[in-house]
């Protein structure tokens, strides 16, 4: 097992969080709708973008892995909270990727790519992931 971050809590509902390979730094508030003034990411923000970031990542390693010539991607990201007891019940990502003329297998490559990273095994089977993917 290996040491990745440290966590501080620094005050009024912010944490710090650093990455311990690189330094970088993730700040992180609570809600708005939980205490919070909404300053930063909040932790929920945090995983629901976590799974978004997991998914592009994967669909780069495949892409190098099938030789596939892969642009611009983007995504947006929306989470839907429960309130009892509090938890992410849904997130939804709208993927925009370049389309660089890319054949239906290979579209589907880099789908199941994203569909099957880390994150998103790792949530529970409780939480909706509702997943587009749009080429222009």
């Amino acid at each position: 097992m290996t040491k990745i971050s440290e966590i501080s809590y620094k005050q009024n509902l912010r944490v710090v969080s650093k990455h311990l390979q690189s330094g970088e730094e993730i700040h992180t508030d609570a809600p708005t709708d939980n205490h919070g003034r909404g300053e930063a990411f909040s932790p929920t923000d945090i995983v629901s973008t976590a799974l978004g970031n997991c998914m592009i990542t994967l669909m780069g390693i495949a892409a190098n892995g099938h030789s596939i010539e892969l642009g611009k991607i983007d995504a947006s990201v929306q989470k839907i909270m429960e309130s009892n007891p509090r938890r992410i019940s849904e997130i939804a990502i709208d993927f925009l990727l370049e389309d660089k003329n890319f054949t239906d297998k290979q579209k589907q490559i880099l789908e199941y790519a994203a569909l099957n990273c880390p994150v998103a095994k790792s949530l529970s089977a409780d939480l909706v992931q509702t997943i587009s993917f749009k080429y222009y």
